[in-house]
């Protein structure tokens, strides 16, 4: 097993949970690591928001979110990442090309899900999913590509929302007969509900996402602890918070008055100047 992921299952280990949250770019991973977070989430619908201002709606390519993996985890080498895989792009070989690609750029572990893809349209952007068979198929490859890259894998079903809680229940406890690491029922609409899912994980870890759009069951951090969540992920909070930020600092240049800056100095913090300048002096110019 591969450094970084041994770090996070011990992590997972211990009695506490996990807040983990989820940016979409390099200055966003560097804040979370000044932050002081141990674990990150490189969010698809940061990415999606950020690089092209749409929705989490399958436009961002494998590619892109190669990239976005690649720079989060350089810009905070010292996090646990967690990395959005979403479907795998394609078939049982394209969802082990993402999670190999994203396991060599350094993540802990890849979030594998059950939506179909790409996404049909015409269908309001709902979490539609396939068929069990394929959705366990698409689960085992992922498990084998895991393995023998030496990470983690986050095992999710988007089932609830449009298949009902017991098949999504069936799909967790199958995943986790499949050997996946961490397991994510979507959208529980109860208490009882995140209960279920976490008996059928089997001791495994269970994530949670809090999000400010989100319609189901999401408690406070103190309850999931009680409950028994490992981990709790924020995907769009820096997100979110970074619209409000834009939009305040555009009013000002407008005439507005002007929102909270940051000062050259903690700009430059966020920069990683000093380090840069550092390594600048190592190499002046022969002239």
């Amino acid at each position: 097993m591969q450094p970084q992921a041994a770090a996070l299952k011990a992590l997972l280990d211990e009695p506490r949970l996990q807040v983990m949250p989820g940016c979409g770019d390099g200055l966003g991973a560097h804040l979370i690591a000044e932050a002081g977070f141990k674990t990150g989430f490189v969010s698809g619908s940061s990415i999606s928001a950020m690089r092209l201002a749409m929705p989490d709606q399958d436009m961002v390519t494998f590619a892109e979110m190669a990239d976005a993996v690649e720079t989060c985890i350089a810009a905070a080498p010292g996090v646990l990442w967690l990395a959005d895989g979403d479907t795998g792009h394609g078939n049982a070989l394209a969802v082990q090309k993402t999670i190999r690609a994203y396991a060599r750029r350094g993540a802990a572990a890849v979030l594998i899900e059950d939506k179909i893809w790409p996404r049909p349209l015409g269908h309001g952007g709902a979490k539609l999913v396939v068929e069990r068979d394929a959705a366990v198929l698409r689960c085992r490859a992922a498990v084998e590509a895991c393995r023998e890259a030496g990470i983690l894998l986050l095992a999710r079903t988007d089932a609830r929302t449009s298949r009902g809680f017991d098949e999504a229940l069936a799909r967790i406890t199958a995943f986790t007969a499949e050997g996946a690491d961490i397991l994510f029922l979507d959208s529980p609409q109860t208490e009882a509900e995140m209960r279920a899912g976490i008996d059928a994980a089997g001791g495994k870890p269970s994530l949670a996402v809090t999000s400010p759009a989100g319609r189901h069951f999401m408690p406070g951090d103190a309850e999931l602890e009680r409950i028994g969540i490992k981990i709790v992920v924020y995907p769009q909070d820096i997100l979110a918070a970074s619209v409000h930020a834009v939009r305040a600092a555009l009013a000002g240049l407008k005439g507005g008055a002007k929102p909270p800056m940051a000062t050259p100095a903690e700009l430059a913090t966020a920069i990683r100047m000093a380090d840069y300048v550092a390594r600048d002096s190592r190499w002046p110019d022969p002239k």
